[in-house]
């Protein structure tokens, strides 16, 4: 099978991979089409901000013809980052250099916002949920959404992240809980606002754990912070504590109370949130996460390894995305191109999910982490 304009290539997930994918394949003259179950691309919050590294992320973004446009858009101040102890204590404090761009933040939404505003009009198939997936392994493939359409494709690539329908298609592995959670918190307009914590936090992140609990606090852009507090719970625990993720008082009631030894400083940053918190238990693939090569479909991204959100997760994507539009582009069939894309992807996501599992632990640990090597 030629990847030919006529060889049809669809991608279920308008995230950062499958976006960067289309992106690099469009660069090359190959057409995909991007399936993704938003009603559009401004129905939800995009989530916080990240940092794209020069060794993985940014290495796509170049390749994409992006990289520039990045630079004008990321915080490179956001690479600042404190280490704390429960009072406030700072215990390691890393100030990026003047020109310092190994990994500077970027909003989500940005970052998304600028990998959809290259690709070419009606790239992206917004309302396109993806339901099940029929057809022989050497295909042509039927994808049937939940709407009752249905196309047909000759190569599905599933960058539709961690509860991937594109996985279930080749692998019978499902996410596990880490016995980690996140409880996400946002605080508006800081610098007037809520000077204390922007004053706490500074232009990029703030840890401090005490073995059992910890916090990670991260400024975005536009004057905003994110705090996840993070606990070592059952993913149910909001529940089994008779609240709802809506009785907002009762969950800071709550938090205060297991955060009753930190300083009054530090229970701002749980107690202080403008608005609703969002809770977020941390799920990962058991390790490793193989599959059975199949000709006509592949994944990138969490579908292939979900991992604990330790600054790692976006730049595999997009790297991963990267690898399988550039094998796309110089193989003469789809056949070649899957085989050479995952003979680099399964070792080393296997490797860095080997080096990452359990890690969500580590967030709890009092002990500082090897920041030269993190």
């Amino acid at each position: 099978m030629n990847h030919t304009p006529a060889s049809r290539i669809a991608i279920i997930g308008a995230g950062p991979g499958g976006l960067t994918c289309a992106r690099i394949l469009q660069q090359h003259g190959i057409t995909a089409t991007i399936h993704d179950r938003d009603a559009g691309p401004d129905v939800r919050n995009q989530g916080g901000t990240l940092d794209l590294h020069a060794d993985n992320g940014q290495i796509a973004l170049r390749e994409a013809g992006l990289l520039d446009e990045f630079f004008q858009l990321a915080r490179p101040e956001g690479q600042e980052m404190r280490q704390m102890d429960p009072a406030g204590t700072i215990l390691f404090h890393h100030v990026p250099e003047e020109g310092e761009r190994f990994k500077p933040e970027i909003d989500r939404g940005q970052l998304r916002a600028l990998l959809l505003n290259s690709l070419k009009p009606g790239t992206v198939r917004w309302g396109h949920t993806l339901q099940t997936i029929s057809g022989p392994s050497e295909g042509p493939r039927q994808l049937h959404f939940t709407d009752g359409t249905t196309t047909e494709a000759d190569l599905v690539i599933g960058a539709d992240g961690a509860w991937s329908k594109v996985r279930r298609a080749l692998s019978p592995a499902v996410p596990q809980y880490s016995g980690v959670s996140f409880l996400e918190a946002w605080f508006d307009d800081v610098d007037s606002r809520h000077p204390d914590i922007a004053d706490l936090v500074g232009q990029g992140g703030a840890a401090a754990a005490d073995g059992d609990r910890g916090l990670f606090a991260q400024r975005n852009s536009g004057d905003h912070i994110r705090v996840y507090v993070i606990q070592r719970v059952p993913a149910d625990w909001i529940a089994a504590s008779g609240l709802s993720p809506e009785d907002t008082d009762g969950i800071r009631a709550l938090l205060l109370e297991r955060y009753g030894h930190w300083s009054p400083r530090m229970r701002k940053l749980i107690a202080d949130n403008d608005g609703l918190y969002v809770d977020r238990p941390i799920f990962a693939l058991p390790v490793p996460h193989t599959w059975e090569h199949n000709p006509t479909m592949t994944l990138l991204g969490d579908a292939a390894h979900l991992m604990p959100p330790l600054g790692v997760g976006v730049n595999l994507a997009m790297l991963d995305a990267c690898e399988l539009a550039l094998a796309i582009a110089q193989h003469g069939t789809v056949l070649d191109a899957i085989h050479a894309y995952e003979k680099t992807l399964l070792p080393r996501s296997t490797e860095m999910a080997r080096l990452l599992d359990c890690a969500a632990e580590e967030l709890l640990s009092t002990e500082l982490p090897d920041f030269a090597n993190h």
